[in-house]
C-alpha cells in the first residue's frame, strides 16, 4: 500500500532460520565489526586522518588522467576515481560531523594532540584535491572554485591554529616530532596547485584574493615545510626510529616535494605578475631533483620496516598514497615544462608504484574497515 512493502512475521521467521542454517552468512553476520563493542565507536573514534584516502584517491585520478596519452584506457579510469572520490568524501563527512556534535571531548582532545592533530588538514587538502579533479576531469569551474576557496580557508585556519597551539604549550616532546608534522604546511602548499588555474576565471578584488592567497599559501607553507624539515632531520638522526605504525609517514616528505613543484610551475605559468619566469622554473626542476633522493630513502626505509620491525596496517598507510602521487605529477609537468622524456619515463614507474600501494592500502582499508579495527 503507498509503494510501501508490508512483511509478515513468518518472513522475518524464515529469513533469521535462513542465517542460522547458512554457516557461511552467519559466519560473515559475525564478523562485520567483530571487533568493537558499540557501533557508536565509529563516530567516537573516527579518525581525522580517514581524510588522507580523499587526497590519495584524488592524485591517482589526476595522475591516470595524465598518464592517459598514453594508456588511453587510463582516462576512464580517472573518471571512475574521480565520481568514486566525491561520493566517499560525502561519506566520510558524516562521521567526521558527527564527532564534534557527539564526542567535542574526543573530538577536542585529538585537535590538541602533537600527532594527531597535524591529520586534521587532510579534510582541506582533500578539498583541494577534489577542486583540481573537478577543473581537470570533471572540466566543472563551479565546483572547484567552491571546493578551493571552502578548502583553502580551513587550510590557513589549520595553517595558523596548529603551530600556534604547539608554540603556546608545554606537551611536545621530541618523540612527538614525525613527518606527520609536514601535512599543515602541504595544504598550504597545495592551494596554487588549483588556485593557480582560477586566477583567470575571476576578475577585480575576487581574482587579487586568489592571486594574494595563492602567493600566501605556497610561501607560508614553504618555508614551513624548510623549518620542520630539519627538525624531523634531527628527530631521525638523534632519536629513537619511527614506532611501526608511524613508518608510512616517511613517504609525506615528498608531498610538499611534489606538490611544491606543480604548485610553484603551475603559479608561474598562470601569474601575469611574474614576467621573468625562467628562474622560478629552474627552481622547481632543482626542487623535484630533491624529491629523487627522498624516494629512494622512503622506498629503503619502508623494506627495513616490512623486513626487520614489521608494517601493520593503520589509517597511516594513506601516507604511501598523496604524497607519492604529489611527486608522480611533478614529474609529468616536469617533463612537459622543459620538454624531458626521460623524467616523465621516472614518473610513470612511479606512477605504476603509486597504482600497487593504493589497491593494497585500499583493500587492507576496506577489510579492516568491514571488522571495526580501524575504530578501535
Amino acid at each position: 500500500m503507498n509503494g510501501i512493502e508490508i512483511k509478515s512475521p513468518e518472513n522475518d521467521n524464515n529469513a533469521i532460520l535462513s542465517i542460522q542454517r547458512n554457516p557461511d552468512i552467519k559466519k560473515r553476520c559475525i564478523e562485520l565489526l567483530r571487533d568493537i563493542k558499540c557501533k557508536c565507536e565509529i563516530v567516537k573514534n573516527f579518525a581525522p586522518s580517514w581524510f588522507a584516502s580523499i587526497m590519495g584517491t584524488g592524485i591517482l585520478a589526476l595522475t591516470s588522467d595524465f598518464y592517459s596519452q598514453y594508456i588511453p584506457w587510463l582516462k576512464e579510469a580517472a573518471l571512475a576515481l574521480f565520481y568514486f572520490n566525491v561520493i566517499l568524501f560525502f561519506v566520510l563527512l558524516i562521521p567526521w560531523i558527527l564527532r564534534w556534535v557527539l564526542f567535542k571531548k574526543e573530538s577536542y582532545e585529538s585537535l590538541k594532540h602533537p600527532i594527531n592533530s597535524n591529520f586534521y588538514p587532510t579534510i582541506s587538502v582533500g578539498m583541494m584535491v577534489l577542486s583540481s579533479d573537478f577543473l581537470v576531469i570533471g572540466k566543472n569551474d563551479l565546483m572547484g572554485s567552491i571546493f578551493w576557496f571552502s578548502g583553502a580557508a580551513i587550510t590557513v585556519l589549520f595553517g595558523i591554529y596548529l603551530p600556534y597551539s604547539m608554540f603556546k604549550g608545554d606537551h611536545v616532546r621530541i618523540e612527538h616530532i614525525n613527518p606527520a608534522w609536514f601535512i599543515p604546511p602541504v595544504g598550504l602548499i597545495v592551494i596554487p596547485i588549483a588556485g593557480s588555474l582560477l586566477i583567470d576565471k575571476f576578475t577585480g578584488t575576487v581574482q587579487e584574493l586568489v592571486v594574494l592567497t595563492n602567493f600566501v599559501g605556497w610561501g607560508a607553507g614553504f618555508f614551513i615545510y624548510l623549518f620542520l624539515l630539519a627538525l624531523v632531520t634531527h628527530r631521525f638522526i638523534l632519536h629513537k626510529p619511527l614506532p611501526n605504525i608511524l613508518a608510512p609517514t616517511i613517504w609525506i616528505n615528498l608531498g610538499p616535494i611534489g606538490a611544491g613543484t606543480v604548485a610553484l610551475i603551475n603559479l608561474v605559468q598562470h601569474s601575469s605578475i611574474i614576467t621573468v619566469k625562467e628562474p622560478f622554473l629552474v627552481f622547481g626542476m632543482i626542487f623535484w631533483g630533491f624529491g629523487i633522493w627522498w624516494a629512494a630513502i622512503a622506498i629503503l626505509m619502508t623494506v627495513h620496516y616490512i623486513r626487520r620491525l614489521k608494517l601493520p596496517y593503520a589509517m597511516s598507510w594513506w601516507a604511501f598514497t598523496f604524497p607519492l602521487g604529489a611527486y608522480v605529477a611533478a614529474s609529468h609537468v616536469v617533463a612537459k615544462t622543459f620538454s624531458l622524456e626521460i623524467v616523465d619515463y621516472v614518473g610513470f614507474a612511479l606512477f605504476l608504484l603509486l597504482v600497487c600501494f593504493w589497491v593494497v592500502t585500499f583493500i587492507n582499508t576496506v577489510r579492516y574497515t568491514y571488522h571495526g579495527t580501524v575504530f578501535k
